[in-house]
């Protein structure tokens, strides 16, 4: 076994920095989830709102990327993609998801699992126009997920799209929109000493209430 090997197994930090008690959370998961963001926004973590966004394939297999969250509500996360992308095509397949934040710096974690559906294209065409300039080009330029021969393709296709639109406001492509995950269960991750972690489960009920479960670490 390699020196590398027995460091990385020596590799461990004891979380200290808070706690998680059924007595001080909300009863709705969305607000609890409010809640945690806003801290993680007052501490200014970097890119609080990155997620890692799990689908799967139609071979069966697990695929996770990191997406960022754009907007979230009773309803569910919002976030925006390429339709015709690898997530877009799993989506498509099997509409079941999940995400996860980790906020290292709170020793947190959040994992919710729901099902995607696609925003209208009167949402998705609102958010697009708001994106910076280049943005909504890269948008047109990139086949995302798909083989390219190289970088010098996609900065060819985002010079021609400058001059193509340049002056002129630039349409949300057909391909490109977001995503509602409507959660079925979250799960809120305080890590604890000794790997005793705090683990609360909100399951919804049919009645859309949520019942709250604590989990063993």
């Amino acid at each position: 076994m390699s020196d590398e090997n027995i460091n990385i197994r020596n590799l461990r930090q004891d979380y200290k920095s808070s706690f998680l008690l059924e007595t001080a959370i909300e009863t709705d998961p969305i607000k609890q989830f409010d809640k945690w963001f806003k801290h993680a926004l007052d501490v200014k973590i970097l890119e609080p709102n990155a997620m890692t966004l799990a689908t799967v394939d139609s071979s069966g297999f697990p695929n996770a990327r990191i997406v960022l969250l754009k907007e979230f509500n009773q309803n569910g996360f919002v976030f925006f993609t390429n339709y015709n992308s690898a997530k877009g095509q799993n989506i498509s397949f099997n509409p079941n998801v999940s995400l996860l934040f980790f906020w290292v710096e709170l020793e947190r974690q959040v994992r919710i699992y729901g099902t995607a559906e696609k925003l209208t294209e009167k949402d998705s065409e609102d958010y697009f126009h708001s994106r910076p300039h280049g943005s909504q080009l890269g948008a047109h330029a990139s086949p995302q997920s798909q083989v390219i021969p190289n970088r010098e393709f996609l900065e060819k296709e985002l010079k021609n799209l400058e001059l193509e639109y340049n002056q002129k406001e630039i349409p949300k492509p057909l391909h490109w929109g977001g995503y509602l995950v409507k959660p079925v269960k979250i799960e809120f991750w305080q890590g604890r000493s000794n790997r005793l972690h705090d683990r609360i489960l909100y399951t919804k009920n049919a009645d859309a209430s949520w019942k709250i479960e604590r989990l063993a670490p």
